[in-house]
C-alpha cells in the first residue's frame, strides 16, 4: 500500500511553529555530509514560459524525489498557481514507495521555514520590523511560518499589484499587516524578497545597515530581484553553492563578472554547524540566497509521514 496525501491532509498535519526546526536538521545534516542531494534537473518548456525541475534526496532514513514545475504566468492567465508539485516518498533501505504527497504547499512551508532559520542565525536578534516584496502564495506561507516564530510590531508589503497587497492584509487581519510602498517596505529590519523578477527591484538606496534579506525569488538562471550592489554590501550566504551558482540570486551578478565566488560569507547550513560565522555586527547587512534544496522537501516530508501514524492522515491505495 501507498500512502496518498492530498493538500488538505498536508495542511492538517503542519506544525507551523515545528517546520523551523525540521529544516534546520536538514541544512545540517547536509553541512556535515550525513545527506546526499544530487544537483537539481532543470526541463525547460519556453514555448510556455515554464520549466519542470527534478528533485531528488537522501536524508537520514528516509529517500525521495519532488517533481515540480514553476509557470510564472498561471495565476494571471490560468487562474493556477505559479508553482504545483508533487512528492515521492520511498523507504530507503527497500526502494518500496511509501507516499506520494501534494507538494505545492509542502514546498511554500518548507520555503518560509528556512527564511525563518536564515532570520534565527542572520537577523538581528531584536529585529521586529518585516517586509515582503511579492504578495503570492509565497507571501502567505512566509507570514504564517514567519509570525509562528518571531513577534513583529510592523509586517510591510509590497506588490506591483496594490489589491494584491491588500488582499493579503484582509487575509491576516489578526496580524500588523500594512500595504506599503516598495521604499518603505525595503526599510523594514528582515526582508523577504518573493519575486520572479529578471530584472532587480530592490535598490541598494533602500536597504538600511543592520538589514537581514531572504532572496527567494531567484531560483533559476538569468533571475534577479537584488541590485548588484546590495550582494557587495552584504555578507551573502548560499543555501547550495552548486545550485546557487546556477540559479540564485548571485546567478547574474557572477556570470556578468560584476560579484565574484570568494565574495560570498558561507552557507547557512555551515553557520548551523558553526564552521563559518553568521551575523557578526549590529549595523552590518546579511542576505540569504534561497534557492530551496531537495533536503528540505524530504525533511518536511519524513515529518508529514511520521505525523500520519499519529493523526491517521491520507488514505491507502493499492499501486503495486
Amino acid at each position: 500500500m501507498v500512502l496518498i496525501l492530498s493538500r488538505k491532509e498536508v495542511e492538517r498535519l503542519i506544525e507551523l511553529d515545528k517546520l523551523p526546526a525540521v529544516i534546520e536538521e536538514a541544512f545540517y545534516a547536509y553541512a556535515i555530509g550525513e545527506a546526499s542531494m544530487p544537483p537539481k534537473i532543470y526541463l525547460d518548456i519556453p514555448q510556455h514560459n515554464g520549466d519542470f525541475r527534478a528533485m531528488p534526496a537522501y536524508f537520514r532514513g528516509a529517500a525521495g524525489l519532488k517533481w515540480v514545475c514553476v509557470y510564472p504566468l498561471n495565476p494571471s492567465t490560468n487562474n493556477l498557481p505559479t508553482v504545483m508539485g508533487m512528492l515521492f516518498y520511498n523507504d530507503p533501505a527497500t526502494g518500496k514507495p511509501l507516499a506520494v504527497m501534494e507538494a505545492t504547499l509542502l514546498t511554500g512551508y518548507r520555503t518560509a521555514a528556512a527564511s525563518a532559520v536564515a532570520i534565527k542565525y542572520l537577523a538581528k536578534p531584536d529585529a521586529g520590523t518585516l517586509g515582503i516584496v511579492g504578495c503570492g502564495g509565497q507571501a502567505r506561507t512566509h507570514l504564517e511560518v514567519l509570525t509562528a516564530s518571531f513577534s513583529f510590531s510592523r509586517i510591510n508589503v509590497f506588490d506591483t499589484d496594490l489589491s494584491r497587497a491588500l488582499a493579503l492584509k484582509e487575509s491576516y487581519k489578526s496580524l500588523p499587516v500594512e500595504a506599503a510602498s516598495l521604499e518603505e517596505t525595503c526599510s523594514s529590519e528582515i526582508l523577504c524578497t518573493l519575486t520572479p523578477a529578471r530584472k532587480p527591484v530592490i535598490e541598494s538606496r533602500f536597504i538600511k545597515p543592520g538589514t537581514h534579506i531572504n532572496a527567494i525569488g531567484a531560483d533559476a538562471a538569468g533571475k534577479q530581484e537584488l541590485e548588484t550592489e546590495v550582494l557587495k554590501r552584504s555578507r551573502v550566504f548560499v543555501d547550495d553553492l552548486k545550485q546557487t551558482l546556477h540559479s540564485g540570486e548571485i546567478n547574474v551578478a557572477i556570470s556578468s563578472g560584476e560579484y565574484k565566488q570568494e565574495e560570498l560569507a558561507g552557507s547557512l547550513g555551515e553557520v548551523i554547524a558553526k564552521k563559518c560565522p553568521g551575523r557578526q555586527t549590529k549595523d552590518e547587512i546579511t542576505v540569504f540566497d534561497s534557492t530551496g534544496l531537495a533536503i528540505q522537501d524530504l525533511a518536511l516530508a519524513k515529518y508529514l509521514y511520521q505525523r500520519t501514524t499519529m493523526l491517521k492522515a491520507g488514505y491507502d491505495l493499492d499501486l503495486l
